[in-house]
């Protein structure tokens, strides 16, 4: 058996590691299928619970994919891990969501300022009280002047997640 590392949810194959940005679809087979379809030399670095997690090389640059399943819940504890056990230093959330604008449709790309939640998922942390989390602005301008460069339509503001 391989000696594997890694904390109570990551759990790390022996001759891997995960990079320092990482993109996270709610689905692992998702994760899956952006590895073995984008990724250079993709490798499974983690499939504890079958959450399962892959680095590989996009365009010269490691980056790594992994799944965090359903909810705000399951999205804490992976990137928690992922930031404090294993020092990711950026998580990308990829993948789809529900919307309450009519102005929004299926498959619209939505490019994230600020995130705001009902969640008391922050609770357990010792951090009590709702704020909205601002993406960094260095990231989200690379990101609205890509899209704009590729001609990929996007619509930019702020997400609310719930559980409920």
């Amino acid at each position: 058996m391989a000696k594997e590392s890694g904390s109570a949810s990551i759990s790390l194959k022996e001759g891997t590691d995960i990079a320092k940005v990482v993109l996270m679809p709610g689905d692992p087979l998702r994760a899956k299928y952006v590895a073995e379809s984008f990724l250079e030399q993709p490798v499974l670095f983690n499939d504890v619970r079958n959450m399962l997690g892959y680095t590989g090389i996009y365009k010269g640059k490691r980056i790594s994919v992994m799944g965090h399943g359903m909810g705000i819940p399951s999205m804490g504890i992976y990137s928690h891990e992922l930031y404090t056990q294993f020092g990711v230093e950026s998580i990308i959330r990829i993948g789809s969501a529900g919307a309450l604008s009519p102005e929004l449709h299926t498959k619209d790309v939505v490019i994230a300022m600020g995130a705001s939640t009902n969640s008391a998922y922050v609770d357990a942390y010792g951090f009590y009280g709702h704020i909205a989390p601002l993406a960094d602005y260095g990231m989200l301008a690379n990101a609205v002047k890509s899209a704009g460069e590729l001609k990929i339509p996007v619509k930019v503001g702020s997400v609310y997640s719930s559980d409920f």
